[in-house]
């Protein structure tokens, strides 16, 4: 038996007719605890084992079905409601009909590539990924309350992701034609998607309150994804951003059209938020870009658009980067590098200076 350390916890590792058992001890790694296990609970548990005694009291290994709900609830107050709820759809989608009725100590590492390998003729390697990520905590889950003794995901090569999708920006005639076109009940949506750069999300859950027109500030401090309300997508995320001149009009606009008992800056009919911009595509976007005859993009676009806009236009990287809610500048430009314009600059001119001499 082999005495294994453990985010600071003893384990004991060891063999059993041929099968690998990973016992926790529920003990601090401490020179006292590991002779109290040399001495006490090494000799203890080799006479279980000799005697038959050992493994009558294991728990019966549940179905993925039958722990799914618990590994949820495990991570229940360190996940955002919306992340609980996307995982439990992928675990019905995506791993329930392959392992559902499986026990969770049955699947083995060829079941995890035949599974992937299948995935793969409907979904891409990037979603994969992701789906890989739910059945990996389902697992781990289960090897921290002692149902299984390894991880058979941890065994198969994530598949590479390629972008396929390329970011395809409006030029700025494009979105002047778009935002004159557009019903003007929704105008004011797409101009804060190609003057502010906020995610969709971000769009529907602005309020009023969060728009200071005097400082010309807008505060962002929720999304609405899937019908539900939450803080934005990252630390970073919340943030104060300008008000450009370019959009100020059509805030103005709005705020007339909406009139002055609105909560949220765009509403339903019946006076309550939207719960997703899927709506917005349907009703407002994909009629008005056939229209026009340019070429459909998704309206995440919109974000990618102002981006590409203003590093292209030569704008402070730094100001464009909290426009985004990005960490740092670092991130924007891994992402928006290709559009940093430096138009008739010549390079190293400075070094003439000593070469002349």
């Amino acid at each position: 038996m082999k005495i294994v350390k453990r985010d600071g916890k003893l384990y004991l590792h060891f063999s059993y007719e041929g099968k690998y058992i990973r016992k926790s001890l529920r003990l601090d790694d401490t020179p006292q605890n590991r002779k109290t296990v040399k001495q006490k609970i090494i000799p203890k548990i080799q006479y279980e084992i000799s005697s038959g005694v050992f493994f009558e009291t294991k728990a019966s290994v549940p179905t993925f079905d039958e722990y799914i709900q618990k590994s949820l609830s495990i991570h229940k107050h360190r996940r955002k409601e919306i992340t609980q709820k996307r995982y439990a759809r992928i675990y019905e989608i995506h791993i329930k009909p392959y392992f559902g009725d499986k026990k969770l100590d049955k699947v083995k590492v060829s079941d995890i590539g035949m599974w992937s390998n299948e995935l793969l003729k409907t979904i891409t390697a990037k979603t994969l990924k992701i789906v890989r990520t739910v059945l990996n905590t389902i697992l781990s889950d289960a090897i921290n309350d002692e149902l299984i003794s390894k991880n058979p995901v941890s065994f198969v090569q994530s598949p590479s992701v390629v972008e396929t999708k390329a970011k395809k920006p409006f030029p700025i005639k494009e979105i002047l034609s778009i935002l004159k076109s557009i019903d003007i009940k929704m105008r004011c949506y797409f101009a804060l998607g190609f003057f502010t750069g906020m995610r969709t999300g971000e769009i529907i859950g602005l309020k009023w309150i969060d728009i200071d027109f005097d400082e010309r500030i807008i505060k962002v401090r929720r999304s609405i994804r899937q019908g539900v309300e939450s803080l934005p997508k990252t630390k970073n995320s919340i943030r104060d951003i300008d008000i450009i001149d370019a959009l100020y009009p059509y805030l103005l606009q709005h705020r007339e059209l909406s009139g002055k008992d609105s909560e949220y800056v765009f509403e339903t009919r019946a006076g309550r938020p939207f719960t997703t911009s899927d709506k917005i595509s349907s009703w407002y976007w994909k009629p008005t870009l056939k229209k026009l005859g340019i070429e459909y993009r998704n309206l995440y676009q919109m974000r990618h658009t102002f981006a590409s806009m203003m590093i292209g236009n030569g704008e402070d990287i730094l100001w464009v980067s909290n426009m985004l809610g990005h960490k740092d500048s670092s991130t924007t430009l891994q992402v928006y590098s290709r559009y940093v314009k430096s138009k008739d600059r010549k390079r190293g001119v400075f070094l003439t200076k000593y070469l002349d001499k």
